[in-house]
């Protein structure tokens, strides 16, 4: 198992589920649920001065997810271990640095250890590490007493990562601007979404998230969307009780990462002329989905899928958890 240690007291979720053991009455141990993410509308509109690029995305948390214990410890230490050897453990790990950040702006400084099982694959698009440290944050607040408030606590999730305010959320919502500014969708679109099934799928390559914005970039203004149309897309999505999520779903950044992973569109191709379905990408990939509908054949799309991206393929079925 790996295992990170460091005694500077460099100090970083609403929790998509939490368990506390408690001594003398005071929590000493949460462990949370850190939920994958599915983004069903991503449009990039821009690049911003600061490098960062501008968004408007539908997102919500899924039914699958790592899970991360925290307790607190009788040193000054802040230990943090995870049971994939993949997963770094140092400075460049989300988690680390949101409880650096934590301790950082609050001075709090009791010892910690950090647990984390990682289920999520990385590269993939589904936030998973950003998850993991929204939910740091949040346990970590609330060990040490809720010394920040919310609003802060989310201001230390953007500078995290620009997926960790979304976790802090705790449901579907739309994120703009780089991911800092998030809206929760209307209760009569939360209840179109519920119970949504999707049918994930996964090559054995990851995506750098870093380089699908520098090939937007590169091609820019072509690949991005215009700010109007992405907005008046929303609106329409939203007011129309009748609207079909399959037709509404987007990724602005497929073409990007498409133009150097060809197996991807041409699987959905395929799976387009064969089945009628219309699959996206997550994020900046390499996860990618399709809407099920309660008369698909599952079994012959999962079947399908793994011929076409070989045995080393991640295929599950997972369900909207909002």
């Amino acid at each position: 198992m790996n295992r990170f240690e460091t005694k500077t007291p460099a100090g970083f979720g609403f929790s998509f589920g939490a368990k506390c053991a408690t001594s003398r009455d005071d929590v000493t141990l949460l462990t949370l649920s850190c939920p994958a993410k599915i983004n069903l509308f991503l449009a990039i509109t821009g690049r911003r001065a600061d490098g960062f690029h501008e968004l408007v995305s539908v997102v919500a948390p899924l039914d699958w997810s790592d899970e991360l214990t925290v307790s607190l410890t009788d040193s000054a230490e802040i230990s943090f271990e995870c049971d994939d050897p993949r997963v770094p453990l140092g400075s460049e790990n989300l988690v680390v640095r949101a409880v650096q950040a934590y301790r950082n702006t609050t001075g709090w400084s009791r010892g910690l250890h950090l647990n984390l099982s990682k289920r999520l694959p990385m590269g993939a698009g589904l936030g998973g590490g950003s998850s993991d440290a929204a939910m740091a944050l949040r346990a970590v607040d609330a060990l040490a007493g809720k010394l920040v408030g919310e609003h802060r606590l989310r201001e230390l999730a953007v500078d995290v990562g620009s997926d960790c305010p979304f976790f802090l959320l705790g449901g579907a919502g739309v994120m703009r601007g780089r991911g800092e500014s998030l809206q929760a969708l209307p209760d009569s679109v939360v209840s179109r979404l519920r119970g949504t099934r999707l049918l994930l799928f996964k090559p054995a390559f990851g995506v750098n998230t870093a380089w699908a914005y520098g090939r937007m970039a590169g091609a820019a203004p072509s690949m991005y969307t215009a700010p109007a149309d992405a907005e008046r897309r929303l609106a329409a999505w939203c007011h129309d009780d009748a609207s079909d999520l399959e037709a509404f779903c987007f990724n602005g950044m497929e073409p990007a990462v498409f133009s150097k992973y060809v197996a991807m569109p041409t699987l959905f191709k395929l799976l387009e002329n064969q089945y009628g379905k219309h699959p996206r990408m997550s994020g900046s990939g390499s996860a990618c989905f399709v809407i099920l509908k309660t008369d698909d054949d599952s079994h012959a799309l999962e079947a399908t899928i793994r011929d076409a991206l070989g045995p080393d393929a991640l295929v599950k079925i997972v369900a909207l958890q909002i």
